[in-house]
């Protein structure tokens, strides 16, 4: 993110002192273009007017026509002058191309004489193209310019923010890591005393403490999940897939609650990092579970397609607002039914992670009809296959739910 943001700064500088050159550059070009056209025809218009067909200003060919006699200046290009023009009643100021050379032409009407004066425009698009090729250079260096000192801002500017996040990432993780233990002892012994005593109250902070566990794994993981995701490995998702779905076959038994998967016999291998893909898989799972009524139905289906695999959690529980498809991936956004965590943290992470791999999550559903997600991640390449006999990393329920 940060990087982008360094990019994006360093792109609107670099663009804003392109355009500022830019701008500059045009108004000089074209103030020095009017001002040699206006420059010539000054100059054209006092050498016809002091008649000077002998002896013209350098670049300057002066013609005199009287009575069917031409006086010319000596040297001038025998093209010339241009007769189309002398037969031209009144004054006439005409730009013509001869040979290869461009003249600037004026020709006045002097009872029975007339006069036309001729410049040689080479030098004048000789200066102005030198001026162009100037132009663009100092482009360029203000562009070069613009990008290096773009760059330093933005880094000085960044700089506070890049250590601020890291510091909330730091403690972010110090914190859910030092929360683990405790959490997991209260756990444990609001179960065995909740085994013992039969107590509705006590059950009820087990799955309390449960769910704390479960916000305190999502935190952990979301600090960390950045520089982890960057070493990812090949993962068979559809192992993944099984471990979670029959880990969670018992809750789902016990809620009366049928929980199918399809697809997921052969390999389905993606690149990423296997605990925070379990953790998708968990929370999909769990939100599936705790919206689905008693006598619902969970399928899971896992396929993979060109380039990449496709995993559809859905259920026919309460459903959701279409309107919320979006709405429910922002973090702490809270829904009011069910008993999963649709709306809060979990489903937040689950945007996190996929988008780090490279994939897109999304969320279709109406109210009362259920609710499906659907999770797209790019295939890995063909290689040999992903061991799949170790179980993917899950904290167990016995300790932070």
């Amino acid at each position: 993110m940060l990087s982008r943001v360094r990019r994006t700064l360093t792109v609107q500088l670099a663009t804003a002192v392109t355009v500022v050159v830019a701008l500059v550059g045009t108004i000089v070009y074209l103030s020095v273009s009017t001002g040699q056209r206006r420059d010539s025809e000054r100059e054209l218009r006092g050498v016809i007017a002091s008649g000077a067909v002998e002896n013209a200003p350098p670049c300057v060919f002066v013609f005199a026509v009287e009575g069917g006699a031409i006086h010319r200046t000596p040297n001038a290009p025998a093209a010339l002058p241009v007769r189309a023009d002398l037969r031209a009643t009144g004054t006439v100021v005409r730009r013509h191309r001869i040979n290869g050379i461009d003249y600037l032409m004026r020709t006045e009407h002097h009872g029975s004489a007339v006069v036309q004066a001729a410049l040689d425009r080479r030098y004048e698009i000789q200066e102005r193209r030198r001026l162009y090729t100037a132009l663009i250079i100092a482009e360029l260096a203000g562009l070069a310019a613009a990008l290096v000192t773009g760059q330093l801002l933005a880094r000085r500017a960044i700089r506070p923010l890049a250590e601020a996040l890291e510091r909330q990432r730091r403690f972010v993780a110090d914190a859910s890591h030092e929360l683990r233990t405790p959490l997991t002892r209260l756990h444990t012994r609001a179960q065995l005393l909740a085994r013992r005593t039969d107590s509705d109250e006590l059950r009820a902070i087990v799955a309390d403490t449960r769910r704390f566990g479960e916000v305190i794994e999502d935190l952990l993981l979301s600090a960390q999940l950045p520089p982890r995701a960057a070493e990812g490995r090949p993962v068979d998702l559809a192992a993944v897939v099984r471990s979670l779905v029959s880990a969670e076959a018992a809750r789902a038994e016990s809620r009366a609650t049928r929980l199918t998967l399809t697809g997921a016999d052969a390999p389905c291998v993606v690149a990423g990092v296997e605990s925070a893909l379990s953790r998708v898989v968990g929370a999909l799972l769990d939100n599936a579970i705790g919206h689905t009524l008693p006598g619902g139905h969970v399928q899971v289906a896992l396929r993979r397609g060109e380039g990449q695999v496709e995993l559809v959690v859905r259920d026919d529980g309460v459903g959701l607002d279409p309107r919320d498809t979006e709405r429910i991936f922002q973090r702490f956004t809270r829904g009011m039914l069910g008993e999963g965590r649709r709306f809060g943290l979990g489903l937040a992470l689950v945007r996190e992670v996929v988008e780090s791999h490279g994939g897109t999550v999304e969320a279709a559903g109406r109210p009362g009809e259920g609710a499906a997600f659907t999770v797209r991640l790019p295939a890995a390449p063909e290689q040999a296959p992903v061991p799949t006999g170790r179980r993917p990393h899950r904290t167990p329920r016995a300790q932070v739910g």
